[in-house]
């Protein structure tokens, strides 16, 4: 193996990946390890005898996995918050904390976010959703009993 390419082995052994536990490929996860240490797909495509092109195609699919996989938990959560607030389009920005908290209050759950916090939250989690102060496509918001707040647009 080569000196400056860390042991790929040892990284998943310690981060604990489990092949039939998870979404990703043994050898997804063998580049994203590397890949996240800053190791070169030129590189890494040496230590396992494979193209450069072969690891930039590898890598994308775990990408896209992992991408998929906290979408997935997002919307499971989601479904299982007892709060759950649609924001229709049109909305004024400012006015999402407020509905947010009155929904929370109406379930006595709390909210461990500041206004500005829940609209950075919702800004920061609806994409093209929300531009500007304008919420401009519905979104649900989300809260789970311990306050986790979780944002997602509703498609069209």
């Amino acid at each position: 193996m080569t000196a400056d390419v860390p042991d790929v082995e040892e990284i998943l052994d310690v981060a604990g990946f489990d092949p039939d536990e998870s979404v990703l490929t043994r050898r997804q996860a063998e580049v994203l390890a590397l890949r996240e240490r800053g190791v070169s797909q030129a590189d890494i495509a040496d230590v396992l005898g494979t193209s450069r092109a072969n690891v930039s195609k590898v890598e994308s699919s775990a990408r896209d996995n992992v991408a998929k996989s906290k979408e997935t938990v997002a919307f499971a959560e989601t479904l299982k918050a007892p709060v759950q607030v649609d924001i229709e389009p049109g909305t004024d920005l400012y006015e999402v904390p407020d509905l947010v908290y009155e929904a929370c209050d109406r379930n006595g759950v709390k909210v461990p976010y500041s206004a500005p916090e829940v609209m950075k939250l919702v800004s920061d989690n609806a994409g093209d959703a929300v531009t500007g102060r304008e919420v401009r496509s519905q979104i649900l918001v989300g809260v789970t009993s311990d306050g986790t707040m979780r944002v997602r647009a509703r498609p069209d």
